[in-house]
């Protein structure tokens, strides 16, 4: 069953339940992180970065619910039934290292009972802009009126 809020199927909700059980720290960051924010848009994929290269960790968390953790793809990638188009993230274009990014990021129940640390949406936006690609681009009017909304300008 969905997810209201960004179209996750069941099994990528209890991975996402699995991962924020696991002694390994992360956060939604990306189009998934704007949306989770009320953002208007859409994407195909959903971001998760994480602290550091903690594979036996994330390995494990995966396959808790029937996952794998695709490391030599680019970019690396979390797949299985039912679980499509999660990737993982290592460093973020624009922004500060992952501590300090952290400790600002808000927490934001995805759906009831799991709450994820997701990267504010100025950093979304500071991280869009400074990627620099055609979508990323593409993404940033959206971004600047969401933003000036959420802040009630």
């Amino acid at each position: 069953m969905p997810s209201p809020l960004v179209g996750l199927t069941s099994e990528e909700v209890e991975l996402l339940r699995s991962l924020a059980d696991a002694p390994i720290r992360f956060m939604v960051v990306g189009m998934g992180a704007a949306i989770l924010q009320n953002a208007p848009g859409v994407t195909q994929d959903l971001d998760l970065w994480f602290a550091r290269r903690q594979t036996d960790l994330l390995t494990m968390a995966c396959e808790r619910v029937g996952a794998t953790y695709y490391w030599r793809s680019n970019p690396p990638q979390i797949a299985g039934p039912g679980i499509d188009q999660i990737d993982v993230v290592w460093n973020c274009d624009g922004l500060r290292d992952f501590e300090d990014e952290y400790e600002d990021a808000h927490e934001v129940e995805v759906v009831p009972g799991l709450v994820l640390k997701v990267l504010p949406l100025d950093r979304v936006l500071a991280s869009k802009r400074a990627a620099g690609r055609p979508k990323d681009k593409a993404a940033l009017p959206m971004l600047r009126e969401a933003l000036k909304a959420l802040k009630g300008i």
